[in-house]
C-alpha cells in the first residue's frame, strides 16, 4: 500500500519562501513512471488542486500559483517537491500530495501546513 508523507510546511512571512516535499513509499509505484500533484486544503474548503508534474516531467499550474511555485520530482528517491516563493495569506492552508488529477487517489497523507504572516 502506497504511503505519502508530507514535509517542510510552517510559518514564513508574506513573499517568503518554503519548499514541500513529499515522499512516496510502499506498493510499486515509482516517479519513474507516473507523476505526481500537490493539492492544498483550507478549512471549511474543499481541496483544491494546485500543480502537478507528469512521468516526463511536464508540469501543470492552477492560475492562482503559476510564476511562484515549482513543482518537481527526484525519482530516484520517490519524492515530489514544491518549491514556494512570494508566498501570500492566500497560499495558508494544509499541502497534500497525490496523483495527478484524473487518476486512482491513493489515501490522503496528513499533509504539512503551510501559514502566511502578514
Amino acid at each position: 500500500q502506497v504511503q505519502l508523507v508530507e514535509s517542510g510546511g510552517g510559518l514564513v512571512q508574506w513573499g517568503g519562501s518554503l519548499k514541500l516535499s513529499c515522499k512516496v513509499s510502499g506498493g510499486t509505484f515509482s516517479l519513474r513512471s507516473n507523476g505526481m500533484a500537490w493539492y492544498r486544503q483550507v478549512p471549511g474548503n474543499q481541496r483544491e488542486w494546485v500543480a502537478e508534474v507528469t512521468a516526463n516531467d511536464k508540469t501543470d499550474y492552477s492560475d492562482s500559483v503559476k510564476g511562484r511555485f515549482t513543482i518537481y520530482k527526484d525519482s530516484a528517491w520517490n519524492t515530489v517537491y514544491l518549491q514556494m516563493n512570494d508566498l501570500n495569506s492566500e497560499d495558508t492552508a494544509v499541502y497534500y500530495c497525490n496523483r495527478r488529477r484524473g487518476g486512482s487517489l491513493f489515501v490522503w497523507g496528513r499533509g504539512t501546513q503551510v501559514t502566511v504572516s502578514s
